[in-house]
């Protein structure tokens, strides 16, 4: 039976979630002697290819009757979009390098969070429907607020760049090649709530079987092997190119700490799967408007990255002026996700009551 619709849980699930995602990228800072490409397939093995596997087997139960019973068509579908979302991790991964970790956060989650969340209803021909129902306008209204928001974190990081430039502050900014390659990213993130929307009825079978609340966990499986794929053809043309592959077996100057890059990339892999966890078992709990559900990750991902970037000192040298701004956004994201969450709590409470969650062992 399907879990129990609460909102408010379901928007923790997604915080915790979010949380992981945002400081997924932070192990890469301690890399030693090792190239982006070697690092980047490495997390990517854990994250995209053995981890969903790993915890699909050990909680979705009977999961060999649910692929042999599942739509090969939805399977095929979902794998093919994670392809395509693949690109778009690489492109992000990327933009970090040329304009940090706040900028490329606002834009490109800004990017995905409007385009993944609102195209859904629009593509499936729902959203005067939704708008209709109680609670759904304030969804959309958050939805739209949220967008807002990360616009004007965007904006906010980008002038703390330029003031870091004009003070003499070291720095690997480059709005020229980092931007564009960011927008790419932003849009091809959005494809993965495709991704995800097109897997459900695997998911859906995964639920008869007794999967409860883990039913999504088997989404991953197409989704994210997808994205490995992309990451895979990518990473041997960058290390045959630039003669990258020893680095797999001894660090670029033979200096000890291989294993200490391999556990890095460990906790990249651990924190980036641990958001599509969280996710799964959050979106299943938001009821009626679980399209919702990508809007509210993306948002408070943001809100999250962006006080991680206060954390770590990014905006130190700032204005005070553009500190404020940050701070106004931040705070708008913050209404945002309420508003969000309270649109589900009223969709929840027009619904008819759902049966409780079953009880899963796993394997």
């Amino acid at each position: 039976m399907p879990p129990e619709s609460a909102p408010l849980l379901g928007t923790l699930l997604h915080t915790i979630g979010a949380g992981s995602a945002a400081l997924c990228y932070t192990p890469q800072k301690a890399l030693h002697q090792w190239s982006w490409q070697t690092y980047w397939l490495a997390q990517a093995f854990f994250c995209w290819l053995t981890l969903p596997w790993i915890v699909a087997w050990l909680l979705v139960p009977e999961l060999g009757a649910v692929l042999a019973e599942a739509p090969r068509d939805a399977m095929l579908k979902s794998y093919l979009l994670g392809v395509l979302y693949g690109v778009g991790g690489i492109a992000f991964g990327v933009s970090i390098r040329y304009i940090g970790f706040s900028l490329t956060y606002a834009i490109a989650i800004g990017i995905s969070c409007a385009l993944g969340t609102l195209a859904m209803p629009i593509y499936k021909g729902v959203l005067a429907e939704t708008l209709g129902k109680a609670g759904g306008s304030y969804v959309i209204a958050g939805v739209i607020l949220g967008a807002v928001a990360i616009v004007l974190t965007g904006i906010a990081g980008f002038r703390k760049e330029r003031e870091l430039s004009e003070k003499g502050t070291p720095s690997k900014f480059n709005a020229h090649v980092g931007l564009p390659i960011c927008i790419v990213a932003g849009v091809l993130s959005a494809v993965f709530s495709f991704s995800l929307d097109a897997a459900q009825p695997v998911a859906d079978v995964a639920r008869e079987h007794g999967a409860g609340q883990f039913e999504g966990l088997v989404i991953y499986l197409f989704s994210n092997n997808g994205a490995f794929t992309t990451t895979l053809v990518y990473i041997i043309f960058l290390a045959q190119r630039q003669n990258t592959w020893g680095e797999f077996l001894r660090t670029r100057d033979g200096s000890p700490g291989l294993l200490r890059n391999y556990g890095l990339s460990l906790a990249t892999g651990l924190m980036w799967y641990g958001q599509f966890f969280f996710y799964g078992i959050g979106h299943v709990r938001m009821g009626e408007f679980k399209f919702s559900s990508w809007a509210i990750h993306m948002t408070i991902l943001i809100l999250l990255s962006a006080l991680f970037g206060f954390l770590v000192g990014e905006w130190r040298q700032a204005r005070r002026k553009t500190v404020i701004g940050m701070y106004l956004a931040l705070f708008v994201l913050f209404v945002a996700v309420g508003i969000i969450t309270y649109g589900n709590y009223l969709g929840a409470e027009e619904a008819s009551p759902a049966e409780p969650i079953e009880e899963t062992t796993g394997h």
